[in-house]
């Protein structure tokens, strides 16, 4: 049985983006909601502030710090004030609330108390890193910070290793060069791979090339907002006979065979085309 979540109250939850770098950026509406907002919950309300300023906009409502050190905590009273028909509006440094920032928590809570939740679009770090990366866009996946301790990075890369999709991360630029050269250890020195530093700002810069050549340039130490783009893995090339032989064996347990050479030339870079004929030929 699924249940159906409705929004049964009056308050309404709004996400809004905010800058990650030129104040421009920001939506025309983003003023809007700051100025109409029952509450302001700010990841940095002296960033806020700043932002606000920049704007030329003032909060009408009351404004509240919302990080992750009090994010648990503060939810509750955040819920009741939206139980209790408020707007509340949730910005964050930068980008989008809830992608790798305070929100998650807020959202899910919204969701089950049947509140309205609606987002204000804006700029978004991954998705113009992708975009400027000159790397694969049509299927991707975002991982946010990778773990900061060495051998946990190591296997939770390992574990990405034959992920196919284009993968974008963000790293803080002390811990760079470790992560591009743990990168280059688990994907293989000659991936491609983009590093995008201060996004949208004065001294945006996008690197491109292979990760062994990006983590050596990065050992000189680099400053900055950092996202990282990393080409997914190459389809394995396999010999057509032995893909043959292997389909042969699954058509033989009851699959169908346009099916498993669709699925078989994926997995190995094989035209679909070749591996049916060739299946078919050897059937005679």
């Amino acid at each position: 049985m699924i249940d159906i979540v409705t929004n049964s109250v009056a308050g309404v939850l709004v996400l809004a983006a905010t800058p990650i770098g030129d104040p421009r950026d920001a939506a025309p509406r983003l003023t809007q909601e700051i100025a109409s907002a029952d509450v302001v919950a700010a990841e940095d309300t002296r960033r806020f502030s700043r932002l606000c300023h920049s704007l030329q906009v003032r909060a009408s409502g009351s404004v509240v710090s919302y990080h992750e050190h009090n994010e648990a905590t503060r939810t509750a009273d955040l819920l009741a004030r939206l139980v209790a028909g408020a707007r509340v509006l949730v910005v964050t440094d930068a980008g989008m609330p809830s992608v790798s920032d305070p929100g998650y928590r807020l959202v899910v809570a919204a969701v089950q108390a049947g509140v309205k939740v609606t987002c204000v679009p804006g700029p978004s770090a991954v998705l113009m890193a992708l975009a400027v990366s000159g790397l694969p866009v049509d299927r991707f996946c975002f991982e946010g910070f990778p773990p900061r301790k060495t051998g946990e990075r190591l296997r939770s890369f390992q574990a990405l290793a034959k992920e196919r999709r284009t993968l974008i991360f963000f790293e803080a630029p002390h811990r760079l060069d470790a992560t591009l050269a743990a990168m280059a250890e688990a994907f293989g020195s000659d991936r491609p791979a983009a590093v995008c530093r201060e996004l949208t700002k004065t001294y945006e810069e996008v690197k491109r090339g292979a990760l062994g050549d990006l983590a050596q340039w990065a050992a000189n130490g680099v400053r900055g907002e950092i996202t990282v783009v990393v080409g997914g893995a190459p389809a394995e090339v396999s010999d057509l006979e032995t893909s043959v032989a292997a389909i042969q064996a699954r058509v033989a347990g009851g699959e169908r065979l346009r099916d498993v050479c669709a699925q078989v030339a994926a997995a190995t870079g094989l035209s679909r085309n070749d591996l049916y004929n060739a299946a078919l030929a050897a059937r005679r």
